[in-house]
C-alpha cells in the first residue's frame, strides 16, 4: 500500500522549509500508512544549515507515546534548503536500515524514500511512490510533489515503477 499524505500537510511542510535558511525536521506519524501528522523537532546538528539531527528528547516522547498506544511513528521528515529532494550520503551515512519512511524536501519539492539496506540511492534508500489527497481529489503514484514559490499551485510527477 502506498503512504497517504494530505496536500495541506505537504503545502505546510513544503512553504516552512522554503522558509528557513536551516534544515527543519521532525516527526511523521499516522496509521496504516496515513501520514497524519508532521510533529516539528529542534534540529539540534552542530551545522543546521547542512545537517539535521532530531532533538532526542523529541524523539524519546513520540516513540513512548506510539508504545503507549498513542499515533504510531512512521518515520523522520527533513529539508534541505540549498538542495534537492534527494537524500544526500550523510542522510545515509545516519540513516538505520529500518524501513522508515523518510520525507525529504528541497528546492519546493518533496519526495518520500525508505530507509533499507543496499537501497538505489547510497546502498541505502530506495524511493516510494506515495498518494496525496487533497479534499475529494487523489493523486497516487506520486514520485515528487513540487509546489511553486507563491505556494499556491501543486504539481505532480508520477512514478514509473512501482513503490516499497
Amino acid at each position: 500500500m502506498e503512504p497517504e499524505i494530505s496536500s495541506e500537510l505537504l503545502a505546510r511542510l513544503l512553504r516552512t522549509a522554503n522558509e528557513s535558511a536551516v534544515e527543519i525536521c521532525g516527526i511523521l506519524r499516522g496509521s496504516d500508512g496515513r501520514i497524519i501528522a508532521a510533529e516539528p523537532a529542534r534540529n539540534v546538528a552542530v551545522d543546521p544549515a547542512r545537517h539535521f539531527e532530531i532533538d532526542p528528547a523529541a524523539l524519546f516522547v513520540a516513540l513512548r507515546d506510539a508504545r503507549r498506544g498513542g499515533m504510531p511513528v512512521l518515520g523522520w521528515y527533513h529539508s534541505h534548503p540549498s538542495g534537492s529532494a534527494d537524500p544526500s550520503a550523510t542522510d545515509a551515512a545516519q540513516a538505520a536500515a529500518d524501513g522508515m519512511i523518510w520525507l525529504i524536501l528541497g528546492g519546493g519539492t518533496a519526495r518520500l524514500w525508505r530507509a533499507i539496506a543496499d537501497g538505489a540511492r547510497h546502498g541505502r534508500f530506495d524511493p516510494v511512490a506515495f498518494t496525496v489527497k487533497d479534499g475529494g481529489h487523489v493523486e497516487k503514484n506520486c514520485e515528487a510533489v513540487h509546489m511553486d514559490r507563491a505556494g499556491r499551485t501543486m504539481t505532480f510527477a508520477k512514478a514509473q515503477g512501482s513503490s516499497h
